[in-house]
C-alpha cells in the first residue's frame, strides 16, 4: 500500500461506488467526459480527504467527510485550479511572481541616476551615513559626488508604483487616464434643443433644456432657441459642460453666488453629472462604454513611476522599459547584467539575480514566455493563471505531496503543451504524485498512467471504465477515450463558401499587433489561431467586436460589420458571481417549472401560486438560510464553510411548497436533478422539454437544474450562454464571438459543440472562435493562424486559408498539428 492511493466505495455526487487505484510519483491523467465525475474523483473526494485529515490532525473540526468508504495511502495535497480570484487591476504578473520585487532589488543596489542639481552621473551608493529620524520613518540621503547636493537615497520603495514614494502623481501608479470623448457627447452643429447634447433624449432631453437655459439666464447669458453650440459663448459652454458650482463658471462670473435650486438655475453640468455616474457605478455602465475611453497618462506616458524613479537604470534600461519587455527578452537582459557585475556588486545582488533567472526560466518552459512583467493579471486566461502558479511550485523542494491540477494545457497551443508536460513530470520527479484531469491527448501520451471516466454524464456517468498507458485504453473495449482513439479521425473536405461578403479589419494595433489588415468570409465558421500571445484575442476581442464603438483604439477601421443585426461576444468571464443564480433561473427554464407547480391541484387548494416555488424571494422559501439551502461558518483564516441548514435540511423550501409535487418530484427534488434526469419527467411540458433537450444537445445534460452559475468552468458558461442564443432564435444576423469554447471538452464532447456551431451558421450566422483544439480547428471553414511566435515576436497572420490549406502551409505553425 505504501506506493499507492487506494480509495474504495466513493459516491459523492455523481460517483458509482468507485474504486480505483492511483499509483504514487507517477504522472496520472484522468480523464473522460464532461460531467463523468473526474473533478467528483479528484477535488470533492481525494483532495476534500486529504484536506479534512490535514486540518483534524491540527485540532480543527469543520470539513465534512466525503461519501467515501476508505482512502489508504493519502499524502498532504495541494490544488491548482483554472479560477482567477484576483481582479485587483494593480497585481501584475510580476508582482504576483515576487519578480518585480526582486527586480526592484537589484535598481536599489545597481541603479544609476543624475543629480537634479548639476545633471552629473551617480552611481549606486552602498554607504550611508546621513539620515533624518522622522516621524514613524527615517530617510536616508546621499550627496552629488560633483555639487554635493543633497538628495533622498532611492530604496526598493521608490521603484514600485504602488507606494506614494514610487507612482506618478497624476495616474496614481495606474499608467491611464479616463477621459470622456468630447466630440461623441456634444455636437457642435446643432442646437441642444436638436440633440447637441447626445444624452438628452425625449422628455429627459426636454427636462435639460429647461434647466440650462434658466441657468444662462440667472448669470445673464442667455441664448435664443436653436443656436448650434460652436455660436456659444465661452461662459455660455462652461455653464454647459460643467455646471452652477464649478470653478470654470466661478471665474467667469465672480461677483455672482451659484443659485441654490434649481428653479433659480441650479444645474450640475453635462460633464459634471457624467463624471459623477461613472465614479458611482465603478465605470460599468452604457454610458460608461459609449463615451469614457482610456489613455495612457500624459505625464509618466503610460511607464507608472514618477520622473526621478523611471529615469534610474541599470546596464542602460529603466524599469519601465524592462517590464514591458517579454520575458524571454527580460531573461536575456538579467543573464547580461549577472556577467557584466564586479565581486562587490555581485555579492549584493546574487539572491535577486537568481531569484529572477530561476523563475523567468521555470514561466519560459511554460509556454509563457510572451508575458511582460506589466501585464495585469485579470487580463490572464484561467490556464495562463494556472501554469504561472503551476511555476511557483517548482521552487519549493516539497516531496510527497500529491498535486491536483484541474486542465492546466487551457489555452494552450499544442506546441506549448510539451514545456508543460516537462514541468509536471519534474514535480512527479522530486517524489511527488501528480494527478491532472486533462483531455489533451498529447498529455496522456506522455503519462505513465490513465484514469478513464464514464461512460456519461451524471448518473450515466461516475464509473472507471478504462486504466493503464493510452495504448491500453484503445483496446480496453469499454473506455470512452480508447473508443475515440480508435476511429479514425478525417478531416472535413468540403468547406462553405460563405456569402461573398467580408469583415474587413484595417490597421490594428492593439497590443501586439502589426498594423494588422486581414478579413473574414462571412456566413461562415472561422478559426482564430495561433501561439498562445500571439494576438488571437486582441484582434478578436480587443478590435473586431469593437468596431462598431465611436472611439477607435488600437485600429483604424473595422468594415461591413452593417450586414450584421447584432454583434455577440461569448467569452470566459464567469456568468455571475452569485451564487443564487443557477442553471434554470439563467435558462429562465425555472419560470416555466414554477408556473407548472403552482398549476398542480394541491397548490391551487393550498393557495400557492408560481411566487411561492422561487428560492429568491419571500414566501415559499425557507427563510433561514433565503432558500440557498445552507448556511455559511466563518472559519476564521480558513475559506467560509458552507453548512447544510439545520431548519430545511438543505431543502430550500417549507413543508407546504414541498408537500406539492409533479410526477412524485416536489420543487426541490428538481433543482436537484441533472437536465439529463429532468427530461423523462417534463415529457409533456413541451416549453420546458425544448430548453432541455437543447442543453443536453450542447452537452451540459450533466449539470444539476439547481447548480449555481459560480461554480460552472468558463468553457460550461460558454455553453450555457450559447444555449440561451438558440433559445433566442430569430430572423437576425448575428456575428458570434466565442473565446476557446471547448475548454473543459472531452473529445466526444468537441464533436457534439461543433454540431451546435455548425446549427448557428447554417442558420445565416458568421461564427468566429478563437481556438487551440485540433478536433474544432480541422473542422470549420476557415482559419486564420497567426504568430509566428507570442508577445512581440507575435501579431501577424502567417497563414490564411480552409483547413486543407493550412494543414501544407509550411509557415503555418498550428498547420503541423492538425
Amino acid at each position: 500500500m505504501e506506493n499507492v492511493i487506494l480509495i474504495q466505495g466513493a459516491r459523492e455526487h455523481n460517483l458509482q461506488q468507485v474504486t480505483v487505484t492511483i499509483p504514487k510519483n507517477k504522472l496520472v491523467v484522468l480523464t473522460g467526459p464532461s460531467g463523468s465525475g473526474k473533478s467528483t474523483l479528484a477535488m470533492d473526494t481525494l483532495f476534500k480527504e486529504c484536506q479534512r485529515q490535514y486540518l483534524e490532525s491540527m485540532g480543527m473540526q469543520g470539513i465534512d467527510k466525503p461519501k467515501v468508504d476508505t482512502i489508504r495511502g493519502l499524502s498532504p495535497a495541494i490544488s491548482v485550479n483554472q479560477h482567477v480570484t484576483n481582479r485587483n487591476p494593480r497585481s501584475s504578473v510580476g508582482t504576483v511572481t515576487d519578480m518585480y520585487t526582486s527586480l526592484r532589488m537589484i535598481f536599489e543596489k545597481l541603479g544609476h541616476r543624475h543629480c537634479p542639481n548639476c545633471h552629473w552621473e551617480i552611481k549606486p551608493t552602498y554607504n550611508t551615513s546621513d539620515i533624518d529620524r522622522e516621524a514613524n520613518r527615517f530617510t536616508e540621503y546621499i550627496h552629488c559626488p560633483h555639487c554635493h547636493y543633497r538628495m533622498e537615497k532611492l530604496t526598493r520603495t521608490h521603484f514600485s508604483y504602488n507606494t506614494a514614494e514610487g507612482a506618478c502623481p497624476t495616474c496614481k501608479g495606474l499608467g491611464s487616464v479616463i477621459s470622456i470623448h468630447t466630440p461623441s457627447v456634444f455636437h457642435a452643429d446643432l442646437s441642444i434643443e436638436n440633440g447637441a447634447v447626445d444624452l438628452w433624449k425625449g422628455r429627459y432631453g426636454d427636462y435639460q433644456v429647461a434647466v440650462v437655459k434658466t441657468a444662462l439666464e440667472y448669470y445673464g447669458v442667455p441664448i435664443g432657441d436653436d443656436l448650434p453650440l460652436h455660436a456659444y459663448r465661452p461662459e455660455q459652454i462652461s455653464i454647459l459642460y460643467y455646471g452652477t458650482d464649478s470653478d470654470e463658471v466661478k471665474e467667469h462670473f465672480a461677483n455672482i453666488n451659484p443659485p441654490k435650486t434649481v428653479a433659480e438655475g441650479k444645474f450640475e453640468g453635462v460633464l459634471t453629472g457624467m463624471w459623477r455616474r461613472y465614479s458611482e457605478k465603478s465605470g460599468q455602465s452604457a454610458e460608461g462604454d459609449a463615451y469614457f475611453y482610456s489613455e495612457t497618462c500624459p505625464d509618466c506616458e503610460g511607464e507608472r513611476l514618477n520622473s526621478i524613479s523611471r529615469e534610474v537604470t541599470v546596464r542602460g534600461k529603466t524599469i519601465p522599459k524592462l517590464v514591458n519587455r517579454s520575458l524571454e527578452e527580460m531573461l536575456l537582459w538579467i543573464e547580461e547584467v549577472e556577467k557584466q557585475l564586479d565581486e562587490n556588486s555581485y555579492l549584493l545582488t546574487e539572491m535577486f539575480i537568481q531569484d529572477l533567472k530561476t523563475k523567468l526560466k521555470r514561466i519560459i518552459k511554460m509556454g509563457l514566455g510572451y508575458l511582460t512583467l506589466d501585464r495585469q493579471v485579470i487580463t490572464l486566461s484561467g490556464g495562463e493563471m494556472q501554469r504561472l502558479r503551476l511555476s511557483s511550485l517548482l521552487d519549493s523542494s516539497l516531496t510527497g505531496v500529491l498535486y491536483v491540477m484541474d486542465e492546466p494545457t487551457m489555452g494552450l497551443h499544442p506546441k506549448d503543451t510539451m514545456g508543460l508536460v516537462s514541468v509536471m513530470k519534474e514535480l512527479r520527479d522530486l517524489n511527488n504524485t501528480v494527478l491532472v484531469i486533462e483531455h489533451d491527448v498529447d498529455v496522456m501520451r506522455e503519462a505513465d498512467y490513465l484514469i478513464d471516466m464514464g461512460p456519461g454524464a451524471g448518473k450515466l456517468g461516475g464509473r472507471v471504465v478504462g486504466q493503464g498507458t493510452l495504448s491500453e485504453l484503445v483496446d480496453q473495449e469499454n473506455s470512452v477515450t480508447g473508443s475515440y482513439l480508435r476511429e479514425e479521425e478525417k478531416m472535413v473536405e468540403e468547406y462553405r463558401s460563405g456569402t461573398g461578403e467580408v469583415v474587413t479589419v484595417t490597421g490594428a494595433t492593439l497590443h501586439n499587433l502589426k498594423s494588422l489588415t486581414v478579413s473574414f468570409p462571412i456566413g461562415c465558421l472561422i478559426a482564430v489561431t495561433g501561439v498562445s500571445g500571439s494576438g488571437k484575442s486582441s484582434l478578436v476581442f480587443g478590435v473586431l467586436s469593437k468596431g462598431q464603438e465611436k472611439i477607435r483604439q488600437g485600429f483604424s477601421e473595422v468594415s461591413g460589420l452593417d450586414h450584421f443585426d447584432e454583434i455577440v461576444t461569448v467569452g470566459q468571464s464567469p456568468l455571475s458571481r452569485m451564487k443564487r443564480s443557477n442553471v434554470a433561473t439563467y435558462t429562465d427554464l425555472f419560470t416555466s417549472i414554477r408556473n407548472v407547480f403552482a398549476k398542480q391541484p394541491i397548490a391551487k387548494e393550498k393557495g400557492l401560486t408560481a411566487k411561492h416555488f422561487s428560492f429568491n424571494t419571500t414566501g415559499g422559501r425557507c427563510e433561514n438560510c433565503q432558500g440557498l439551502g445552507y448556511v455559511t461558518t466563518n472559519m476564521l483564516f480558513f475559506p467560509d464553510l458552507e453548512v447544510t441548514c439545520p431548519v430545511c435540511r438543505g431543502k430550500r423550501f417549507k413543508e407546504d411548497v414541498l408537500s406539492v409535487t409533479y410526477d412524485g418530484y416536489n420543487v426541490n427534488d428538481i433543482l436537484e436533478c441533472s437536465i439529463q434526469e429532468a427530461l423523462p419527467i417534463f415529457a409533456k411540458e413541451m416549453k420546458v422539454k425544448k430548453v432541455l433537450d437543447l442543453l443536453v444537445d450542447i452537452g451540459l445534460g450533466y449539470l444539476k437544474l439547481g447548480q449555481s452559475l459560480t461554480t460552472l468552468s468558463g468553457g460550461e458558461g460558454q455553453r450555457l450562454k450559447l444555449s440561451k442564443e438558440l433559445l433566442e432564435t430569430t430572423k437576425k444576423k448575428t456575428l458570434y464571438l466565442l473565446d476557446e469554447p471547448t475548454t473543459g471538452l472531452h473529445p466526444v464532447d468537441v464533436r457534439q459543440l461543433l454540431n451546435i456551431l455548425h446549427r448557428l451558421v447554417d442558420a445565416g450566422n458568421t461564427v468566429i472562435v478563437v481556438e487551440h483544439n485540433s478536433e474544432l480547428i480541422k473542422s470549420v471553414d476557415w482559419i486564420v493562424d497567426m504568430g509566428p511566435e507570442g508577445g512581440e515576436k507575435g501579431g501577424q497572420v502567417i497563414a490564411e486559408g480552409t483547413p486543407r490549406e493550412i494543414k501544407v502551409n509550411k509557415k503555418s505553425i498550428t498547420g503541423r498539428y492538425l
